[in-house]
């Protein structure tokens, strides 16, 4: 697609927008940037790369400017461009699309994609096979761009916001996790959260492959709705053509891909995760034995269950990653009990319930902080003691104070993290900052 000289209008300028509006200028674009904050308000190095682009803040007059094309940030929903506009509007990966080469990899779900993104572009390394690794992991598409070859690999994790107005983009490879409740807030319900996600399945042709969680529901209704071929991985029962896990072992239709205890990551969470990599790296080409030597190797995602230490024989553990409900209750199932976990932040529509039963079973209190703080008490009043700490900080405060040796401290929120930080990164940092100062007694 040939864009040289057109007017793009880029719309939010997190790093997916400031990537599109680089990859603009070098297509020979006119770039217009705009976000919700004054440009003064921006992070120092976005303004520096914004540096001679026509900016402004974002208003209804901004989408009345003449331009050709506009192009949206993935935290900017569709309906903020108003009716009246008549161009073609983009998501950010979709408008890489157009340019990026190789093979897609695209890998959604409402938890695991990272450390599934990570784990198969390990592997993929490990197995000498050509791949570069980002999207939401990271790296935007449209970053991803210039390095692209066309024997080369993109593995790419996709959250809703990116798929739901993809057209043209093409995986050849699209790898669904689980759907659970998340995001309800942006999409307005389930059902068109479900829908999102499902964009990734029916884009792809007749060649392509789609690696579904035989498990989930949701993920049964995408392979009813794909042209793709559909491979299945499941923790409960035989799959075919697929992965399964059968007592201790992962088998597949070659044999025994390899056994749980090999598997360094906690939780059977991450069981799914490593059938799910490991299908989409053999589909690659990966050979058996790299994949298994590949998994054993890899050593976990930063914020995803990451351990920090140990303080005075409490182990303490940061789930930042863990922004809805789901994600926060398979934390819990990683650990057998003797937990003090940390709730809260940025409500997400959720229904918090869910929480009250293994709270019972295994937690020794919840400290509640940020936004949401009452809204997660009202829905889990009576499973534990209860701690209204407000902050990260005061949290720390509160279970150095009371934990024991041989308890476990888990920040495993189930909420966004923006009402008190810039993102889930941001918190998991601050988190781990504060228990890295906890001094041995």
């Amino acid at each position: 697609m040939n864009i040289q000289g057109q007017r793009v209008l880029v719309v939010g300028m997190a790093k997916s927008g400031v990537a599109a509006v680089e990859l603009l200028h070098n297509l020979g674009a006119f770039v217009i940037a705009t976000d919700s904050k004054a440009f003064s308000e921006l992070p120092t190095e976005t303004r520096a790369k914004l540096n001679g682009v026509e900016y402004h803040v974002q208003s209804p007059a901004v989408f009345a400017l003449a331009f050709d094309r506009i192009v949206l940030s993935p935290g900017v929903a569709p309906s903020v461009v108003p009716e009246s506009v008549v161009v073609p509007v983009e998501g950010e990966v979709e408008f890489a699309s157009h340019y990026l080469k190789g093979h897609n990899i695209g890998i959604t779900g409402s938890n695991g994609k990272t450390t599934t993104t990570a784990l198969l572009g390990h592997i993929l390394k490990e197995s000498g096979i050509a791949a570069q690794v980002g999207g939401n992991i990271g790296t935007p598409v449209c970053a991803l761009v210039a390095t692209s070859r066309d024997d080369q690999w993109n593995v790419l994790e996709l959250s809703s916001y990116q798929l739901e107005s993809i057209e043209n983009f093409r995986a050849h490879i699209g790898v669904c996790l689980n759907i659970t409740p998340d995001h309800l807030d942006r999409h307005g319900s389930m059902k068109n959260y479900v829908a999102a996600k499902s964009r990734l399945f029916a884009t792809q042709t007749k060649e392509g492959y789609s690696v579904l969680n035989a498990d989930d529901p949701h993920c049964v209704e995408y392979a009813a709705q794909t042209k793709s071929q559909s491979v299945w991985f499941s923790l409960s029962h035989d799959v075919s053509p697929g992965m399964w896990l059968d007592g201790r072992w992962l088998k597949y239709e070659g044999g025994v891909l390899m056994e749980t205890s090999q598997i360094p990551l906690r939780g059977m969470h991450n069981v799914e995760n490593v059938m799910a990599a490991s299908l989409a790296a053999l589909l690659a080409g990966a050979d058996p034995a790299k994949v298994r030597e590949a998994v054993m190797s890899f050593k976990g995602v930063e914020h995803r269950l990451e351990y920090v230490r140990r303080v005075n024989g409490v182990h303490y553990f940061n789930d930042s990653k863990a922004t809805n409900v789901d994600a926060t209750l398979k934390a819990l199932a990683a650990f057998e009990g003797r937990l003090w976990v940390i709730l809260g932040g940025k409500d997400k529509n959720s229904d918090y319930k869910p929480l009250a039963d293994p709270l019972i079973a295994k937690a020794r209190a919840a400290i509640l902080v940020g936004a949401a703080a009452p809204l997660i008490a009202q829905d889990i009043k009576g499973s534990c003691l209860l701690e209204m700490a407000g902050t990260i900080e005061n949290a720390v405060k509160f279970v150095r104070a009371n934990a024991i040796p041989g308890d476990t401290v888990l920040l495993a929120p189930a909420c966004a993290s923006f009402d008190q930080f810039q993102s889930f990164e941001h918190r998991g940092r601050v988190f781990k900052a504060l228990v890295h100062e906890l001094r041995e007694a």
